[in-house]
């Protein structure tokens, strides 16, 4: 055992003495640990100190010390998402980010977002998550810069609702969408203020309409 074996699920919160604030932490572990039952089945329950009933005066400083409000550039990826209460637990956080601009949610395990709001989002990478539509995305109104490469979004269909947002460039890398015809056409054509697509800058033939005489050149054999 190490001396740190009883700090390995507790998050900076939990760890006494020390007056670290959310938003002066770039990557911080916001799972929570396992129960105490749980860690007993595993052989671990040395690494939890039994936990009290929190006060609602405890659980007020702790809210003041995540601080999540005043967040502007933030990494929460790898969380190890395992539980249905750890996913509550980081949606409960991500409604908070009422000021982030930079939001980092990689390989999360993430399905459904679409009930969380990020006003001033204008970055966001949610790559290596489980997203099968855009319309499972939180709403990010600003949004200048998203990353959803390694998902597994079939079609683009949702994909004009952010015509409307200030969107400049888009990962869709290992998407299955990604093999559609005529792909990038669709892509710029439902995003027209699009600057680049899977880190390649808009082209002049991206830009050209369907190749309508493609019907006419289809030969029909009897």
């Amino acid at each position: 055992k190490l001396p740190s074996d009883s700090f390995k699920y507790l998050g900076w919160c939990d760890i006494e003495e020390h007056d670290v604030r959310g938003n002066q932490l770039h990557c911080p572990r916001v799972r929570e640990g396992p129960s105490e039952e749980e860690l007993f089945f595993r052989g671990e329950a040395h690494t939890m100190k039994k936990r009290k009933q929190a006060t609602d005066t405890e659980k007020r400083q702790k809210k003041l010390q995540e601080n999540w409000e005043n967040c502007a550039e933030l990494n929460l990826s790898f969380q190890d998402l395992g539980d249905l209460y750890q996913v509550e637990n980081f949606k409960r956080i991500l409604r908070r980010l009422i000021r982030v601009e930079k939001l980092w949610l990689v390989d999360n395990s993430l399905t459904d977002l679409s009930a969380i709001r990020l006003p001033r989002c204008r970055e966001l990478n949610v790559n290596k998550n489980h997203f099968t539509s855009f319309k499972q995305l939180p709403k990010i109104p600003q949004i200048q810069h998203l990353s959803l490469a390694e998902n597994n979004i079939m079609t683009l269909s949702g994909i004009s609702d952010f015509r409307h947002t200030p969107l400049e460039s888009l990962i869709l890398k290992r998407n299955p969408c990604e093999f559609q015809e005529r792909y990038r056409q669709l892509v710029f054509s439902s995003l027209p203020n699009l600057k680049m697509l899977d880190g390649i800058p808009k082209l002049p033939e991206d830009c050209s309409p369907p190749d309508t005489s493609f019907f006419f050149k289809i030969c029909t054999i009897l």
